[in-house]
């Protein structure tokens, strides 16, 4: 997500290890919006919202990430996960991208990766992405979109995730070599 707020030749600003983690996103990025189930994923929001159907794809994607009983058992894992991400961020808060150090302590807070397994969590975070989008006015009709195609669209993250797990472990493996 850090990477989100750093464009083109800013990542170069960063010490090698950030870098490499801008490389890891933007590589998980490309393979995400290039595949074949987050194409189908986005089709459902398209026809409303366009070129912002992959930000709310990639919520989606979360939630479902969020209730993998593969990844995360039970709650509790969860939750644990999601303090450890905290804590591994808050430790490197001085060298953060400005707006995402601002928006940590909040996202910390209202505790948003754990949230992420809650539709309420996925109807808020719909709302966040429209009050930061230049665009978009509502969330209402996604979140609608979201409830009526709920396990199409638990289908898409069911074909994409392992494929992904898979590239993300690859391409890691790559950076460390380098």
């Amino acid at each position: 997500m850090a990477n989100d707020f750093v464009k083109g030749k800013q990542q170069f600003t960063y010490s090698p290890g950030f870098q490499k983690g801008f490389v890891l996103h933007r590589a998980i990025d490309a393979f995400t919006d290039a595949h074949p189930a987050t194409k189908a994923l986005k089709a459902f929001f398209a026809p409303q919202y366009r070129l912002y159907a992959g930000a709310f794809a990639d919520v989606v994607y979360d939630h479902f990430l969020a209730c993998d009983k593969t990844i995360f058992p039970n709650p509790e894992e969860l939750l644990q996960f999601a303090a450890a991400t905290y804590d591994t961020l808050d430790k490197y808060q001085a060298a953060l991208p400005e707006g995402f150090a601002r928006m940590l302590p909040f996202m910390r807070q209202h505790n948003w990766l754990y949230h992420y397994r809650f539709t309420t969590g996925i109807q808020q975070s719909f709302n966040g992405l429209v009050r930061r989008a230049a665009y978009l006015s509502e969330s209402a009709i996604a979140y609608n979109i979201f409830l009526e195609h709920y396990a199409a669209m638990g289908d898409c993250y069911a074909a994409f995730f392992p494929e992904l797990k898979k590239h993300s472990i690859y391409q890691l493996q790559q950076l460390l070599a380098d």
